[in-house]
């Protein structure tokens, strides 16, 4: 196992030890997930949004327990009624209704993710690319599991994953393209 490493957040604006710096990243983080998530294609159950490209690109960039802490926030807003989910959703409704467990799934897969940045993961293309497939991979377990409350454990995958896929395979290269380039415009450490 190797030791933690800078992420690019620390690296770019020197957050490590600075409380107030922490929590505006935070909450920033937190509005860039909401505006991605605006950012769909609508379906029946389950939109496909750019907000699964934001959670694992702020765990990637924060860190394990920076990263999961912004998307907790996140989750936190949009169940006290913030309109921050896909279409301008909020409240408890949204996290007992279809895509609750894709929500809490963005929190486990947003800190997976930020442990391998925090392991230098995220400075090569192929490293990089598979921890976004890992960690989307990791956010439908708790989402199809739940989804199959909605649709019968014989549609979810029709309904919960399939659509999905071609998305996240696009998402995890531009992420392996995009972190490998800003580590190399910043110089490695």
């Amino acid at each position: 196992m190797t030791t933690p490493t800078t992420t690019l957040a620390s690296r770019i604006w020197q957050v490590s030890g600075s409380w107030k710096k922490q929590a505006l990243l935070v909450v920033l983080g937190s509005l860039f997930i909401a505006i991605c998530a605006q950012i769909n294609i609508p379906l029946p159950l389950v939109p496909i949004t750019l907000q699964t490209f934001a959670v694992l690109a702020v765990g990637a960039a924060f860190g394990m327990r920076l990263g999961a802490a912004t998307v907790a926030l996140y989750v936190l807003e949009g169940t006290l009624g913030l309109p921050v989910f896909a279409e301008f959703r909020a409240g408890p409704a949204v996290l007992m209704g279809p895509t609750g467990g894709y929500l809490i799934g963005f929190v486990l897969a947003a800190a997976l993710v930020g442990w391998f940045a925090e392991r230098g993961f995220d400075r090569r293309v192929l490293t990089m690319f598979g921890v976004m497939m890992l960690g989307a991979a990791v956010l439908y377990i708790p989402g199809l599991l739940w989804l199959a409350n909605f649709t019968g454990y014989d549609k979810v995958l029709e309904l919960g994953l399939y659509p999905f896929l071609w998305g996240d395979l696009l998402k995890a290269a531009l992420a392996a393209v995009a972190f490998p380039t800003a580590w190399s415009f910043l110089g490695k450490r």
